[in-house]
C-alpha cells in the first residue's frame, strides 16, 4: 500500500515522500496515527502543491538570508572597553555585547549566531563569524577600542 508520509519516520522516509508499506502498517499506525495519508490522486495533488510553496519560502527565506549577510559583511562594530596593562581588557566582549552593537545598526540575531571560538581579551581588530544557516557565515568586523 503506498502512503505519503507527513512527518519524517526512521527506516521509512521523509516527510513528503511517497513509500509503499504493508497494508496493516498503514491502517493500525501510520494512518490512525496522523503519520500518513494514502497515497491516492488527490492527495499526490496535494503534495505537489505542498511541495511547491514549502520549496518558494525556502527560496525567499534563502534571499532575506543573502541580503542580510551583506549587510553584516558591510557593518563595522566598534565597542569601547576599560583596558589595562599589556592592552588587556577588563573582563572580555561577549556574544550579547556583539548583538547589541549590531541591534545599534537595525540587525537583529540571536546571540547564538555569533560564533566566537575564544574570549576577546584585548583591544584590535577581530573578524567575527555570524552563522545565518549551514552555508551562510558572513564576518562582521569588530574594533575593540580603549574607553
Amino acid at each position: 500500500m503506498e502512503v505519503v508520509l507527513q512527518e519524517h519516520i526512521n527506516n521509512l522516509g521523509k516527510m513528503g515522500e511517497i513509500v509503499s508499506v504493508a497494508p496493516g502498517y498503514a491502517r493500525n499506525y501510520l494512518l490512525p496515527k496522523g503519520k500518513a495519508v494514502l497515497a491516492n490522486r488527490v492527495n499526490k495533488k496535494a503534495l505537489e502543491h505542498q511541495l511547491k510553496t514549502i520549496e518558494a519560502k525556502k527560496l525567499k527565506v534563502l534571499a532575506t538570508l543573502e541580503d542580510l549577510a551583506q549587510k553584516i559583511e558591510s557593518i563595522s562594530l566598534t565597542i569601547p572597553k576599560k583596558v589595562g596593562e599589556n592592552d588587556k581588557l577588563f573582563g572580555s566582549v561577549t556574544s550579547a555585547e556583539i548583538v547589541e552593537a549590531l541591534k545599534s545598526e537595525n540587525v537583529s540575531i540571536l546571540k547564538e549566531q555569533v560564533k566566537i571560538d575564544e574570549p576577546i581579551r584585548t583591544k584590535g581588530v577581530f573578524n567575527i563569524p555570524i552563522k545565518l544557516n549551514d552555508k551562510l557565515m558572513p564576518m562582521v568586523k569588530l574594533w575593540v577600542v580603549e574607553e
